[in-house]
């Protein structure tokens, strides 16, 4: 198969390395990609979201698959896009319609849907500013914290979780005015959920499914999980209290009513699904849905795929995945993120980086890096992820670590604590 993956970070150079890997892979293209995915495919000046020039690329170099990275091309419809032209409809689009990536696309369409489905989830109202006084009264029925979540998306910013019940009544009138935009113009509610979180990775044909392996993901930017969010600062893999009798609730409780409730709402779905949960008291609740990888989740997830993984997204795109077969890696995979100075905030681009060529027992996965000539040059807030297998989540960690130490960049930073809450 000639493939087009379409995305440029870590997530898109991660799968870019696991689908170079597969037999049925003949050339691998990435749009826009970054100075990793330039190693194991071609990148191509399209962005991700220029869907009459995907198209014609597409036709050009005859390609027989389209794999979707990031959300944005999928909210705005690429699956559908492709599906109504008669020139490309023959070619599979890994990544669900619009209407299914309303799923991360609107977290009020997300818990509608959980409703619907009898999927567990936290308790919610939905509000717009019209609603203003009735969504004070609901707070003022909640015990603290308050979490307020922007019912579109905003880059991964419009969740609050706020102590003081004033602050949050302040913060809910200044989100539903704007304060994320569009994004915020409905605010969902929800009761506050205490635990432990977890990634849990479906892929779907629409009718069957396979489960990847789980992960968890870092997003604090201090150790100890302290600071501000970002975008994931680190994830590891398998995760040790998801274990067999906890993922066999999350499959019957969760996975299965996911698949099921899409094709009862006849949601053409064939991708990615990325449930992000929590164990409550060992019981697993949805905190959202994606509708794509994670990142940095997709960092580590790939290393423990055994399977032939271009075949596994062929039996996504054609309804044969039951066919297919999951081989899961035993080991251990961590993943440690390599930031710019001042990230998540303002932060500078442009700075060199070195090192890169003296890295062993490591996978290096680039997040925001782009080419100058013959230099590698920082070009995001996430620049490098360091993957390594290890027998144990220490060893793993330990070469992950000692490769961060031998990058350099100006101001790089990176958190030397992923994994501290875990067994």
């Amino acid at each position: 198969m000639n493939i087009l993956l379409l995305g440029s970070g870590g997530r898109e150079n991660a799968l870019a390395w696991k689908i170079k890997q597969s037999e049925k892979v003949n050339k691998l293209f990435i749009a826009p990609g970054n100075a990793g995915t330039g190693l194991v495919g071609e990148n191509i000046a399209i962005s991700a979201t220029d869907f009459p020039a995907i198209k014609n690329f597409a036709l050009k170099e005859k390609i027989e698959m389209v794999v979707v990275g990031p959300e944005e091309p999928l909210v705005r419809g690429i699956y559908d896009f492709f599906k109504a032209d008669k020139e490309i409809c023959h070619i599979p689009v890994i990544g669900p319609s619009a209407e299914g990536a309303r799923l991360e696309g609107s977290k009020d369409f997300a818990k509608q849907f959980m409703m619907r489905h009898n999927i567990p989830t936290a308790q919610y109202k939905s509000f717009t500013y019209d609603d203003l006084q009735d969504a004070y009264r609901f707070i003022d029925q909640l015990k603290a914290p308050y979490v307020l979540k922007a019912d579109g998306l905003a880059a991964g910013k419009g969740v609050l979780i706020i102590e003081d019940k004033e602050e949050a009544k302040t913060e809910l009138k200044a989100m539903l005015s704007g304060m994320f935009g569009d994004a915020s113009k409905t605010v969902v509610i929800e009761e506050f959920l205490s635990g432990i979180e977890c990634s849990v990775f479906v892929l779907t044909d629409g009718e069957s499914y396979k489960i990847l392996p789980v992960a968890k993901d870092y997003k604090r930017i201090g150790e100890g999980d302290k600071g501000l969010n970002t975008g994931g600062m680190g994830a590891i893999s398998p995760v040790s209290f998801a274990d067999d009798v906890f993922m066999q609730k999350v499959e019957e409780t969760i996975v299965i009513p996911t698949v099921e409730g899409l094709k009862k709402d006849k949601i053409d779905y064939k991708g990615f699904i990325f449930i992000g949960l929590i164990s409550v008291d060992n019981e697993p609740m949805v905190i959202e849905y994606n509708v794509r990888m994670g990142d940095p989740e997709t960092e580590a997830v790939m290393l423990r795929i055994k399977s032939d993984f271009g075949d596994l997204l062929l039996g996504a795109g054609t309804a044969s995945l039951k066919d297919k077969t999951m081989e899961i890696d035993n080991r251990y995979a961590v993943t440690v993120m390599m930031v710019s100075g001042g990230y998540p905030g303002d932060y500078e681009r442009n700075k060199e980086i070195t090192g890169l060529d003296s890295i062993t027992d490591s996978i290096v996965f680039h997040a925001g890096t782009k080419l100058d000539g013959e230099k590698v040059l920082t070009n995001g807030g996430r620049v490098i992820a360091v993957s390594s297998y290890g027998a144990t989540k220490d060893e793993a960690l330990a070469l992950s670590y000692k490769n961060a130490n031998k990058i350099n960049f100006d101001k790089k930073y990176y958190r030397k604590d992923i994994g501290f809450d875990l067994k």
